[in-house]
């Protein structure tokens, strides 16, 4: 949804901003292009620079309680200093680079209980800055990404939810304060499991993968959560047996039962594009993957409360551009 907002800096009779996305939907590792439209009010005014950035909410910790925070994580500039004529009417283009690690906010045309993503255009005069424009903006999975959230819905774990944390995960060359969490509760065939927690850190060679496995507290052993991580690369969309390939993480999880009960907590020995298993086949099973993704996103639907100026849950068209493999 665009719409024309009168910059509170300026007060009544200021210029107005429209924020106008080319397209807003976008994957990790692409752009996301637009306009920042200005019409100058009844007098002129000096502007010392325009920025776009993209925000999220994260869930954060503090000593007391926890709260959900909304963190700017990529700014760019739109322009520097200008001086707006009453009435003068300019149209400045932008483009924003995506991070590898941005959260995947959409899937199948769909918002992703939990995740809410917006640019927002802010306007700096002296000595004020007006938030702007803010408009929502729909990340959908990189193709690596995409194949296993299908495999997981094939091996029938219930998709239960998403979120952001904030902080580092130890060991990997995370750059964002924040990481995404994509939660499934567990299915029959993997005893002792009561939840399982994805998460993707990508970069432009490939996505590691990093899975935590809350397990269920026994008779005579205590609960307790364990770690995997693995590697994949960007070129090993096509030719992976997916859904092989993610249920044997899942049961390298419980082979380690007994190890990760004294204190294990690295990660397994990574995977990479060579894995040997062919995807002979694989169409219809992930096409089928597809759908239940969807419908497991749907189920876990419930109404979200998010930023209160970002517009209506209009769906957008998927990214047009396709990714650049290396």
């Amino acid at each position: 949804m665009v719409f024309k907002r009168m910059l509170r800096a300026f007060g009544v009779g200021g210029p107005t901003v429209d924020t106008v996305l080319s397209n807003a939907s976008t994957r990790p590792g692409l752009t996301l292009a637009g306009q920042v439209d200005i019409t100058g009010g009844d007098h002129e005014v000096e502007i010392d620079q325009i920025t776009v950035a993209l925000v999220t909410r994260v869930e954060m910790e503090t000593d007391d309680e926890e709260y959900d925070g909304t963190v700017e994580f990529h700014r760019v500039p739109v322009c520097g200093e200008l001086r707006l004529a009453a009435g003068q009417q300019l149209s400045l283009p932008f483009e924003i680079d995506v991070p590898w690690e941005t959260p995947v906010t959409d899937m199948y045309g769909q918002r992703l209980p939990g995740m809410t993503m917006g640019l927002r255009t802010k306007i700096w005069v002296r000595g004020a800055i007006d938030p702007g424009d803010l408009d929502d903006v729909h990340v959908y999975p990189l193709p690596v990404q995409e194949r296993i959230l299908e495999a997981f819905a094939a091996l029938g774990l219930p998709f239960t939810g998403a979120d952001l944390e904030h902080g580092q995960l130890a060991g990997l060359p995370q750059t964002m304060p924040f990481y995404q969490e994509i939660e499934y509760a567990s299915a029959p065939q993997y005893p002792g499991v009561s939840q399982v927690e994805l998460t993707f850190v990508a970069d432009p060679h490939g996505v590691t993968v990093v899975l935590e496995f809350d397990k269920k507290a026994g008779l005579f052993t205590p609960g307790h959560d364990a770690y995997g991580h693995y590697r994949v690369e960007h070129t090993a969309a096509e030719s992976i047996d997916w859904i092989a390939l993610v249920d044997s993480w899942l049961r390298q999880s419980l082979e380690q039962r007994h190890a990760l009960l004294g204190g294990y907590g690295g990660g397994h020995g990574g995977h990479h594009g060579g894995h040997e298993d062919g995807g002979s086949g694989m169409g219809g099973v992930l096409a089928g993957a597809a759908g239940g993704a969807l419908a497991g996103f749907a189920a876990g639907m419930v109404a979200e409360e998010v930023f209160d100026v970002i517009g209506g849950d209009d769906e957008e068209d998927e990214p047009e551009e396709e990714e650049s493999e290396e």
